[in-house]
């Protein structure tokens, strides 16, 4: 009888072709209060989620220190420190709050710095394995903010350096200040803005995290083509949302996050489901 947990199912791939993670990670923005501020309504069930998640195969973890702030971080060390040695935790920086829903970007080298050391510090950290600059503030000029991030890989402290929500020509500017290892932009089955971002990252060995991944609109009502073909192969519209994500391309790492362990669940199982590129070219031209 197999043991593999169904997140081994994913597959793999290696974040700057030397970290191997499993290909669905989870996310935790959703482990904090309304408008990503403060607690979670249940701190404790969001310890069960971020412990059942590595139960259950994940070996890759995003966060920032904008999630709360700081609660998702201080969370994921609460509920899973000492670390199991395969553990990815990503984090990321460059988002200032200043209140429930307000999300302002803040590039300055000084603050960057000083936001990896508190991460390393609440996190339980030596080294962060993927460090992201959240936002790109375009009032620091980029080669300062993502200098500042490679002089912190130059002392040891970030082993990864990655960028959010960029252009393939953003993307290439930063590239001449240091080597990047993955992008996260907004990517789903109903949002493919971010197509030619997704095929860079592809020929480039880059690493892709579509962040809200879930997003699946009308096609996923009663009836709809993509609740029809779910109930074809015995998944719901979000398992196949993931599925699809999965099968698209060989960098996608999604990361869908959820509150509750049944939820959680849920989503992870979308690593079982193995779509044929037949059932993949249907479900893409579904969303077009």
């Amino acid at each position: 009888m197999s043991t593999a947990t169904p997140v081994e199912q994913s597959g793999t791939l290696e974040i700057g072709g030397e970290t191997t993670v499993r290909r669905l990670g989870y996310g935790t923005m959703q482990l904090t209060g309304k408008g990503v501020w403060g607690p979670p309504r249940d701190r404790d069930e969001a310890l069960r989620v971020l412990q059942r998640a590595v139960e259950l195969g994940v070996n890759f973890i995003d966060t920032a220190d904008s999630y709360g702030p700081y609660v998702a971080e201080e969370e994921i060390r609460e509920a899973l420190a000492p670390y199991p040695a395969d553990l990815v935790i990503a984090t990321k920086a460059g988002l200032c709050r200043c209140g429930p829903g307000d999300w302002r970007p803040v590039g300055r080298p000084e603050y960057l710095r000083q936001e990896v050391e508190m991460s390393l510090r609440r996190l339980g950290l030596e080294r962060i394995d993927l460090f992201q600059l959240h936002r790109i503030d375009a009032k620091v000029p980029l080669a300062e903010q993502v200098g500042e991030l490679k002089m912190l890989q130059d002392e040891g402290k970030i082993r990864h350096i990655g960028l959010s929500e960029v252009t393939v020509e953003q993307l290439q500017e930063a590239q001449e200040t240091a080597e990047i290892a993955s992008v996260q932009n907004l990517f789903n089955l109903t949002n493919r803005s971010a197509e030619p971002l997704l095929e860079h990252a592809e020929r480039n060995g880059i690493a892709f995290i579509p962040w809200f991944p879930l997003a699946t609109g009308e096609l996923s009502r009663q009836g709809g083509p993509l609740a029809e073909i779910a109930s074809e192969l015995g998944a719901t519209p979000s398992q196949l949302a993931l599925a699809w994500l999965l099968w698209r391309s060989p960098v996608m790492l999604p990361i869908p996050g959820t509150s509750t362990v049944s939820h959680l669940e849920e989503n992870l199982a979308a690593a079982t489901i193995e779509l044929t590129d037949e059932q993949g070219e249907r479900l893409s031209q579904i969303a077009s």
